[in-house]
């Protein structure tokens, strides 16, 4: 088990979880592609006891009969998912603070998978500090360069 931090975007959401990294997984479900908005998912599944609000909490929806999400009220960044009668809880990898500490041990809902949309090494590549428009909108947003 390894404690490990994460939260929304804009910061009004944080928690504190103890993760084991083996149960991380990427879900291809078509409930999770259409809750978010995504080909698929990337959870790691922990125990409720042993995930923490430090501050703020995710407002949740009922998102199918079985099941709730939660996601930050201020700007939507999707968190958590379960199932209200189970004792644990997924989180998305993508709101931990450093989601390269975790690798995927399994997929699930794989008659959903969208295959294409696997990123195949072959398409070309772009670093995002590397694209000049971006650069660009950064620095007028903030008055300047950096």
């Amino acid at each position: 088990m390894t404690g490990m931090t994460g939260g929304c975007a804009c910061g009004a959401v944080r928690y504190r979880a103890e993760v084991d990294p083996a149960r991380a997984y990427w879900c291809h479900c078509r409930m999770c592609q259409r809750a978010l908005g995504a080909v698929g998912v990337a959870f790691v599944n922990v125990a409720k006891a042993d995930l923490a609000w430090t501050q703020g909490a995710p407002v949740e929806w009922q998102s199918s009969p079985i099941a709730r999400r939660g996601r930050c009220d201020t700007c939507g960044t999707p968190l958590t998912f379960h199932y209200p009668d189970s004792d644990r809880i997924d989180l998305t990898v993508a709101s931990l603070d450093d989601p390269g500490a975790i690798t995927p041990s399994s997929h699930f809902g794989i008659e959903s998978r969208l295959v294409h949309w696997l990123a195949p090494d072959d398409l070309p590549a772009l670093r995002s500090d590397e694209h000049a428009p971006l650069q660009a909108r950064w620095a007028g947003a903030r008055g300047g360069p950096e």
